[in-house]
């Protein structure tokens, strides 16, 4: 089995815990490159992480030659962006949800690695989570019966400490379009 060995553009709050430790933790998985706009930060991390190499400039990450493929935790205003510079480097992309800023940036994204011949892949992990997989074999058994229209929603009200420090770019709908969880899914 080959190494896939990763870069990780954005080193914020969801590479601590759950990304960063995950692609250093699973087999055939190497984390070898992190960036982040601020250059100590970036080589903080890097550091605790024990990470060989940061970055404080993302073009420099997606054409180091040890990266393999390019992990997008940015806000979502920059995934666009930075996908279409990973696909142009010809590095598989995946990247955190959501997705994008609107359905024609996904659109732009999705046509972008197509050209390049690199997969897209999106961070919705939670669909392997229990309530989900019961809500799924409930549909697979036709419990509900024919499902004919879903609007599915969540949202939360924004805590006071998610318009200070690192949290802010969360409510700022510039950088994170929606918010937290705002998801329509239509069947």
């Amino acid at each position: 089995m080959n190494t896939i060995r990763w870069g990780i553009l954005g080193c914020g709050d969801v590479t601590e815990v759950k990304s960063g430790p995950g692609f250093q933790k699973a087999r055939g998985s190497e984390l070898v490159a992190v960036m982040r706009r601020n250059g100590d930060l970036a080589k903080d991390y890097a550091h605790r992480h024990h990470v060989p190499v940061w970055y404080d400039d993302a073009e420099d990450l997606i054409h180091d030659s040890n990266v393999d493929a390019v992990y997008i935790a940015t806000p979502p205003s920059s995934h666009k962006e930075y996908a279409l510079a990973a696909a142009k480097a010809k590095k598989p992309v995946y990247v955190e949800k959501p997705m994008a800023m609107s359905y024609a940036e996904c659109c732009e994204m999705i046509e972008g690695c197509k050209q390049a011949s690199v997969p897209l892949f999106v961070a919705y992990y939670r669909r392997a989570q229990p309530r989900f997989l019961k809500i799924k074999s409930l549909l697979e058994e036709g419990v509900l019966g024919e499902i004919r229209r879903m609007y599915v929603r969540y949202e939360r009200p924004p805590l006071p400490e998610d318009f200070q420090g690192s949290r802010h770019w969360r409510t700022n709908p510039a950088i994170a379009g929606a918010g937290y969880f705002l998801i329509w899914v239509r069947i």
